[in-house]
């Protein structure tokens, strides 16, 4: 017998891809009559309505509606109602539910949109009643975008209507102006197809405002393949403009040359661009992997975010006999302990002043001999330093003291961080509030930057690891990270097992040549492969070396950063204007005896 005929294979596609074709949506089309303008001070008097469906009218829905107030002679004079005939009518409250219930699901056109629907959401608003969720359309804006005026003057509904031969002219009545705008919708139909728009969110794209230079360009995305990764906008020197990346390439570069794209140097960006390279990525941790690199390496001029990653700021107790904190933006291997990044000057000078609210650090610039003694500045006669520089502290006591911000650096901030929050409840207690929030944010900046510093270092010590994520289809995500760096990426579809495809994945992997201490990667990417760890539901597949986070940690803190975020109230918890210098600081804690 022949064998069996193999099953049918079937692919879906996107929503980007087919969209709702327009002969498949339901059109409710509106036309109000009102007592004015504005729906602050005027009414509805009359609403029509026409519901369509592939070219075929499904049903219509009119009123008079009691505005509740005289209408206006020279408004009867236009649209023929007079108070008389709304006398008996129903109010809007009772209307408003027949006409939605009539209009759900459907998409609302209307011409002159923001005019009727204003009307309609503040009716809703003024019975209590919901707005809907729903699309729009707007046939004026359609029409001038599909229109010259070499074929209309002008896109009133009463000019267009006798151009595209309504069977309805428009009366200033609801009913027969809603019918009127219904030829004209199926008029601007028929020019869409020589355009390419055939679904509704095309249509809905084509009603807002866009550049047609942009539009002129969707083709550069002609050729972008669906699935995660990179791409890369080129100019016409080849230059590379901007860099970005998304879980689907080709929905996201066809969002550029549509009306969801505002940005202001976004369009200047894409009315540059000649080409778009891609890369796709196995998933988005290698995506977002691969952007950080390319903008570090190109910086394109229209990216904003991790262009210059050497600009980043630390803080650095220098290796000298009497150390001291300076903020630099270079970290070198045994050149003393650091803290950081931080992303700017500011959040840098925070936590240098929070650690000398704690300890009594020089904050002199001068390099210190302990065999030559100097005279002392006012700091030490504030009490606010131990003067080591006159003798009277010596390089083992000054060891002490610095040691305790070595140690919060590495491993244990409590002894650091305890006394600043104790200062804190102190202020508030004697109703220095001001003073006390200044300190809080100081510290909330420190203990950030700690359990960062603590978090990353500790993933970027592991030789080697194996992580995977489920897809979200029976398959797997694949990393393999080394000293915090991705180095291969790879995914497992359904029925495959990880074990199957994981010797090839590190037989592949990136051989990094440097392992003693020296960074193998940016502290960016290294945080990018901590997230992407600390997702619920990624696996430990395997592992070289010891992953583990440092005893006690800032875990005893989490509290306290929980407070300030959420005392935050979206204002810049750092927005303190006033200087960091000594006057302008809360008193020193006292050190200990």
């Amino acid at each position: 017998m022949p064998p069996a005929p193999a099953p049918p294979r079937y692919h879906q596609v996107s929503i980007e891809e087919v969209g709702t074709p327009l002969s498949q949506v339901t059109f409710v089309v509106v036309d109000l009559e009102t007592t004015g303008g504005s729906p602050k001070d005027c009414a509805i008097t009359e609403i029509g309505a026409v519901k369509v469906r592939g070219g075929q009218v499904l049903g219509e829905f009119q009123t008079l509606v009691d505005p509740g107030h005289e209408i206006p002679p020279y408004i009867s004079v236009l649209t023929g109602i007079t108070s008389s005939m709304v006398a008996a009518a129903p109010r809007i409250g009772s209307v408003l539910p027949a006409f939605l219930e009539f209009a759900r699901g459907a998409v609302l056109v209307a011409h002159n949109a923001p005019f009727d629907l204003g009307f309609l959401k503040a009716a809703c608003a003024g019975s209590g009643i919901a707005w809907p969720a729903a699309a729009s359309v707007d046939t004026a804006v359609l029409a001038r975008r599909l229109l010259s005026r070499d074929e209309v003057p002008n896109c009133k509904l009463g000019t267009l209507a006798p151009f595209f031969s309504a069977t309805t002219s428009p009366t200033h009545r609801a009913l027969d102006d809603a019918r009127a705008t219904v030829d004209v919708l199926h008029g601007l139909f028929e020019r869409l197809g020589p355009l390419g728009v055939t679904t509704l969110e095309e249509l809905t794209g084509l009603t807002r405002q866009i550049d047609p230079e942009r539009r002129r360009k969707r083709h550069l995305a002609d050729d972008v393949p669906h699935g995660p990764g990179v791409y890369l906008f080129r100019g016409p020197r080849e230059e590379p403009l901007y860099v970005g990346t998304s879980t689907d390439l080709r929905s996201r570069v066809r969002s550029y040359f549509s009306s969801s794209e505002q940005r202001s140097r976004i369009t200047e960006m894409v009315a540059l661009a000649q080409r778009i390279d891609t890369i796709p990525c196995a998933h988005a941790l290698e995506a977002a992997v691969r952007e950080l690199r390319l903008i570090a390496e190109h910086k394109p001029r229209y990216n904003r975010r991790s262009r210059f990653p050497e600009r980043a700021l630390w803080v650095r107790l220098t290796e000298e006999p009497f150390p001291r904190l300076s903020v630099v933006r270079r970290v070198r291997p045994d050149a003393g302990v650091f803290l950081g990044p931080f992303p700017d000057r500011r959040a840098a000078d925070a936590a240098v002043a929070a650690v000398h609210e704690s300890l009594p650090l020089r904050q002199c610039t001068a390099r210190l001999s302990p065999r030559t003694p100097t005279s002392a500045c006012v700091l030490a006669g504030m009490g606010r330093c131990g003067a080591p520089c006159t003798g009277a502290q010596s390089v083992v006591e000054y060891a002490d003291v610095a040691a305790v911000f070595a140690a919060a650096v590495t491993h244990d901030p409590r002894p650091l961080v305890a006394p600043l929050l104790a200062r804190v409840e102190h202020l508030a207690a004697e109703e220095r509030y001001e003073d006390a929030a200044v300190l809080r944010d100081r510290v909330a900046v420190l203990v950030r930057a700690l359990r960062r510093r603590q978090r990353l270092e500790s993933l970027a010590a592991v030789p080697e690891l194996v992580l995977a994520r489920p897809d979200g289809d029976g398959g797997w995500e694949l990393s393999v990270v080394r000293f915090g760096r991705l180095v291969s990426a790879g995914c497992t579809p359904r029925g495959t097992t990880v074990r199957s495809v994981l010797g090839t994945l590190l037989a592949t992997a990136e051989m990094l040549p440097n392992t003693d201490g020296t960074p193998t990667t940016s502290v960016d990417e290294t945080e990018l492969v901590l997230r992407w760890l600390e997702k619920p539901g990624t696996r430990l597949v395997q592992l070289t070396g010891t992953l583990a986070s440092p005893a006690p940690g800032t875990g005893a803190f989490s509290g306290f950063l929980s407070q300030v975020e959420a005392g935050r109230t979206g204002q810049d918890p750092f927005a303190d204007s006033r200087s960091l210098g000594t006057r302008a600081r809360p008193e020193r804690i006292a050190s200990p005896a």
